[in-house]
């Protein structure tokens, strides 16, 4: 017996050497970021709710309302459910499973006339996983639902920042809006004093038609800015699940604010960013469960054991079954080799402990694809950190210069409207001192805009929060 015991262990422990062969990813972490040396570099932070370092309540609206509504995001919460309960249906197959078997028969011969036979038989029967493939079904599907819990992490990230990035565009489209409507109100006052001037001699028909075509120009941009608006509203409303209609904090006075931006974001360290970025954890559970799945596949190659017990009460009358000894038990084992299964593994297997099966080798080439997709997951989420780092740093300088354009073409815009009622420019000069400073404020607008979206991107590629 002990002889059998110490065979059995052996060979045990030859099968389960006959794994695959895995190898880790192997990702190289930088010691700090290039470009965040303005930033600070601590972890502490505003935690998930990272939109609110805006100081916008219109903005925390919307995405509280998203959140709350998005069909997106229920369907990704729907995946988590998912994956949670096929980790009961893997329990469920590799525990015992009970049955109730009950039967009644009867044959006829000339010998022996009416035989009958009655039996209420329970049944026990028990698949046993003695080379892992419980414990990998396990952790395959234990992956699984770590990896559906961070992929809805990341949809709420997405989908937070896709709102914050329509408001900002939609505010930058209605301060375009205000500044067209603005600048077409002082032309039209233009053109009607150049108008009054040329009626009492003191300016030319060319100023004139001059001062009109400025007009149309003004009125021609007013449908794009209001086709801008519009259109990001509609793209907002689908991004909170709702028709399109009225958005969520609509009359509260917003306006794109062109004096201030959020306060400096702490980035932390490149290696932090692996444990709270959704898509580096979500890719690093894939991996996992791409390993579990390899020891599934490994073990489906080996004998399994499947042990089946039946008892009960058996008699030759219904009245017997409840007689003095009409107990009946049956116990039996059986231990089954896979050799041949049509392609799904491949005959031979037993061989030697280097050879593997199909099955295994199509489930290592899954991991390895796993491996270089984190790979590739955390040196994009490095790029996008950096480039958003430049982003903000670069556009800050030239948001900071373009605003002192406008203050100057401001200021040329006053001298030259007033030389030209002197008498003392031409009014191409006022055409010109016009278009600089439309232009110009318009430049400012985009620019403004597009660093608080960089702001956004950043808070994006970091994780969404900081507190770990």
């Amino acid at each position: 017996m002990k002889r059998l015991l110490l065979t059995t262990a052996a060979v045990l422990a030859v099968l389960s050497s006959c794994s695959p062969r895995l190898y880790p990813p192997e990702v190289e972490t930088p010691g700090h970021y290039l470009h965040a040396a303005g930033f600070p570099q601590d972890s502490s932070g505003l935690g998930e709710r990272w939109w609110e370092l805006f100081g916008d309540r219109t903005l925390d609206t919307l995405v509280g309302y998203a959140l709350a509504n998005s069909p997106d995001l229920a369907a990704a919460a729907a995946r988590v459910e998912q994956a949670q309960a096929r980790l009961g249906v893997v329990r469920a197959q590799y525990l015992p499973q009970v049955g109730l078997g009950i039967d009644a028969s009867g044959d006829h011969t000339s010998r022996t006339g009416i035989v009958q036979s009655y039996a209420v038989e329970p049944t026990l029967s028990w698949e046993v996983s003695l080379f892992g493939a419980l414990r990998h079904t396990k952790q395959a599907a234990r992956a699984g639902i770590a990896s559906a819990q961070w992929s809805l992490r990341g949809v709420r990230l997405a989908l937070a920042a896709q709102v914050a990035t329509g408001y900002f565009t939609l505010l930058e489209a209605e301060r375009n809006l205000s500044i067209a409507r603005e600048t077409l109100r002082l032309r039209r006052e233009q053109a009607a004093l150049i108008d009054s001037m040329f009626r009492y001699g003191m300016s030319d028909g060319v100023a004139l038609e001059q001062a009109r075509s400025l007009v149309h120009t003004a009125e021609a941009d007013l449908p794009q800015y209001l086709r801008a608006v519009e259109q990001t509203r509609l793209t907002l409303a689908a991004l909170l699940g709702n028709p399109p209609g009225v958005l969520p904090g609509d009359g509260d006075g917003r306006m794109l604010r062109i004096d201030r931006y959020p306060e400096e974001i702490p980035v932390g360290l490149p290696s932090e960013l692996l444990e709270r970025r959704p898509d580096i954890m979500e890719a690093r559970f894939t991996l996992r469960q791409a390993a579990a799945q390899a020891g599934v596949a490994r073990a489906a190659r080996f004998p399994s054991i499947s042990l089946t017990a039946r008892g009960g009460v058996a008699s030759a009358s219904i009245s017997g079954l409840t007689g003095a000894d009409p107990w009946a038990w049956s116990a039996a084992g059986s231990l089954v080799e896979p050799l041949f299964a049509f392609g799904k593994l491949r005959r031979g297997a037993r061989a030697g402990p280097g050879r593997t099966s199909r099955a295994e080798r199509l489930a290592v080439a899954e991991y390895d694809e796993a491996a270089r997709n984190y790979e590739q997951t955390v040196y994009t989420a490095f790029s996008e950190v950096e480039k958003a780092l430049v982003a903000i740093e670069t556009c800050r300088e030239e948001s900071l210069r373009c605003r002192e354009l406008v203050a100057a073409n401001g200021r040329i815009a006053v001298m030259a409207r007033a030389l030209y009622r002197s008498g003392l420019s031409d009014y191409l000069d006022v055409i010109d001192a016009e278009r600089n400073l439309y232009q110009s404020q318009t430049r400012l607008v985009g620019l403004v805009s597009q660093q608080y979206i960089n702001y956004v991107v950043l808070c994006k590629a970091l994780g969404g929060g900081w507190e770990r």
